[in-house]
């Protein structure tokens, strides 16, 4: 199916430049389509914020094709189609016994396209969501499936061809109980901000840096401890929401009620809308040691923040070796900015943290809102991820205006 009417990303701030959006409802039309084509781009659910995504070319939604969760219980693996969302296979897991090892706050988002963009969730323990991939099936430039398993294609922003299907390794299913701790001061939390995010499995910070407080989400293992205790803080006495004043019924089971991992691990229900709905998202990942400083800094320019953010999240992820990864390499803290549905105000906030930030060696998120290009430079096997895209995709037929403007 192939239509030319306009489409939009999740949060309606970009309108895809596309000349047709296409449909296939099998691989092999999708295969021809990439023959046919001089230009053409994979999008997903549609949640990045940047123009990762965009193409003025022929646009694929992968969503037609045949659904697949396919389970190896004794390799630990499953392979599912590009566009399935996590919601619907951690159903499929938790009913198999097994599990993702983490998962982003949004169930809602593919797989295809949160791992493309090295998409995250938390904990010091837990690499990025693309850490889990073992391979990907794709339609390379010369409309042939091929499957690629190198360290270098698995974070590709879309430049490598159109994904068809992911293999990514899976673990024994487990429970986990969520707790929200309270009235904590920034300055509490600078100052045990390691013993803070040892505290659970996942642990984020949820402040808009004005009021110099914060909320604390701690998700631990249901293996019998007690709950952890965050310092400087105490224990909600009802369910929170991550962005004050929304609906609660839209969050994960809290106050310590233990569930499967896929009914507490992410923020939101699947079955609602996530965050506040009507948002724009910039993240940066630096490296875990400056945490303290970016802590400092976004302190300090919290007057000028808060008029402009929904909320914003820190988180930590830890280091893998995936060549565009924001964690590759290093242990990492997230600093993730809700922002209002306001580019005019919210662009020299974002260009504040930018100038902030960008010093203490961040990276930014690909599938997020950012300014400046210095933070790519932060992705030091950028040129080796360059090079390959050159050997696999020649002519250029997977790149758009977002990959060219990559500094070589």
């Amino acid at each position: 199916m192939t239509t030319t009417g306009s489409l939009t990303n999740w949060a309606g701030n970009l309108t895809f430049g596309a000349r047709a959006v296409h449909r296939p409802r099998a691989v092999a039309e999708l295969q021809e389509l990439v023959r046919g084509s001089d230009r053409i781009r994979a999008l997903g659910s549609g949640h990045s914020f940047s123009t990762v995504a965009d193409t003025d070319g022929d646009l694929v939604l992968l969503d037609g094709l045949p659904t697949r969760i396919d389970i190896d219980a004794g390799a630990r693996t499953v392979t599912v189609s590009a566009a399935t969302r996590y919601a619907e296979l951690a159903v499929a897991l938790q009913a198999a016994g097994l599990a993702l090892g983490n998962l982003a706050s949004l169930p809602h988002i593919s797989v295809a396209g949160a791992t493309a963009t090295g998409t995250h969730g938390s904990g010091d323990a837990n690499a990025s969501l693309s850490a889990a991939v073992r391979s990907l099936e794709l339609v390379g430039a010369d409309g042939e499936l091929r499957v690629l398993d190198h360290p270098g294609t698995v974070v590709h922003l879309g430049a490598l061809g159109i994904v068809t299907a992911l293999t990514l390794s899976v673990v024994p299913a487990f429970d986990v109980r969520q707790y929200v701790h309270v009235g904590l001061s920034l300055g509490d939390y600078a100052a045990h901000l390691d013993e803070i995010h040892a505290a659970g499995y996942s642990v984020s910070l949820f402040t808009d840096w004005g009021s110099d407080t914060g909320r604390v989400w701690v998700k631990q293992l249901d293996d019998g401890s007690p709950a952890a205790a965050v310092p400087g803080a105490r224990p909600a006495e009802g369910p929170e929401h991550p962005v004050p004043g929304m609906p609660t019924v839209n969050c994960t089971a809290q106050l310590g009620v233990p569930g499967p991992w896929h009914e507490r691990l992410p923020h939101f229900r699947p079955e609602f809308t996530p965050s506040s709905g009507e948002e724009l998202q910039s993240e940066f990942l630096l490296p875990r040691a400056a945490a303290p400083a970016a802590v400092a800094e976004l302190r300090a320019l919290g007057a000028r923040l808060a008029p402009v953010l929904h909320i914003s999240e820190v988180r930590t992820v830890a280091a893998d070796d995936l060549w565009l990864s924001p964690s590759y390499g290093r242990a990492s803290v997230a600093f993730h900015f809700t922002w209002k549905p306001d580019p005019t105000a919210v662009t020299p906030a974002l260009a504040a943290v930018e100038r902030a930030l960008l010093p203490l060696g961040a990276r930014p998120h690909w599938g997020k809102v950012s300014l400046s290009p210095q933070g790519a430079a932060h992705y030091e096997r950028l040129a080796d991820f360059l090079a390959l895209r050159q050997e696999l995709d020649p002519a250029g037929k997977f790149g758009n205006a977002f990959t060219r403007a990559l500094p070589a």
